[in-house]
This record gives C-alpha cells, sequence and structure tokens, in this order.
C-alpha cells in the first residue's frame, strides 16, 4: 500500500504540479502573443533582434520565440515556437536554427543564477553560452543555407 500511495503522490500527482507550473506561465504568454501580435509589438521586437536573426539568415518572426526562450527558458521558448509554426508563421528551417541556438543559451538569467549561488562565475557562465549558441547557430545556419541553395531575402528577412 505505501507504494501505491508513493505513487500517487509522487508520480501522479507530482506530474499535475509540473504540468500546472507549466501551463501557469505558458497559457500567458500565449496570451500575450496573440495581444502583442494584434498591437505590433511583435514587429517591434522583431526590429530589435533584426540583427540577430540577419545574422542566423532566419525569419525576422522568429525574434519573439527567440527572446522567450533566451529569458524564460526552453520550454516556454518552444511553447511560443510550436504556436508560431502552427499559426504557420515560421518556416521549418527558422525553427530549427533558433532550436539551436536555444538548446544552448535558454533561461540565461535563472541557471546562471543557479549557478552562481554555488560558487560558479556568472559572468563565465553567461559569456561562454552565448558564445557557444553564437558559434554553433551560425555554422549551422550556414550549412543549411549552403544545402538549400543560399539566402532567400524574400522568407528571411
Amino acid at each position: 500500500m505505501d507504494f501505491i500511495t508513493t505513487f500517487f503522490n509522487q508520480g501522479i500527482l507530482g506530474s499535475l504540479k509540473s504540468i500546472w507550473s507549466i501551463a501557469v506561465i505558458v497559457i500567458p504568454l500565449m496570451l500575450f502573443m496573440e495581444i502583442a501580435k494584434d498591437l505590433k509589438i511583435l514587429d517591434f521586437i522583431g526590429k530589435l533582434f533584426k540583427p540577430i536573426t540577419r545574422l542566423f539568415k532566419t525569419q525576422e518572426q522568429a525574434a519573439f520565440p527567440l527572446a522567450v526562450g533566451i529569458i524564460f527558458g526552453i520550454s516556454y521558448g518552444a511553447g511560443v515556437l510550436i504556436k508560431s509554426s502552427q499559426d504557420g508563421e515560421l518556416e521549418g528551417k527558422s525553427l530549427f536554427i533558433i532550436s539551436v541556438f536555444l538548446a544552448a543559451c535558454h533561461a540565461i538569467v535563472e541557471d546562471t543564477l543557479l549557478f552562481v549561488a554555488v560558487g560558479a562565475s556568472g559572468v563565465v557562465i553567461i559569456t561562454m553560452r552565448v558564445m557557444m549558441a553564437f558559434v554553433a547557430t551560425l555554422l549551422i545556419s550556414r550549412i543549411t543555407n549552403r544545402s538549400n541553395g543560399g539566402y532567400d531575402e524574400r522568407n528571411c528577412s
């Protein structure tokens, strides 16, 4: 009987708590995304990140998921990426390239604070993560663009 109680408390209730924790952030984020889209705030964010999206040769619409992933983490960034994909705003190549960047450089504030709490250097962590993410993403974006016949200005402004 103890096994069943432990399984229920840790497995099922723990999973539901995790889902709730994610939903509490993702649902308002999705609502903000829809409102921001209507108010043209996403266009403003896109303009701020235009140098980065142009450097990575991705669509300008990839800026918002990139910003969300960097700040809030890969789970939330992925949620925004999925929503952008479902809405037809991002092509597969842009999704892939932004995912590569976020794999190395997500939740930059939260993760750094966790490591600083145990004695690591925050400056070193942020610098190395951002540098590695940029290098990996630049290499992969160049490889994918080369295999696709180059940079298409119509799709990746």
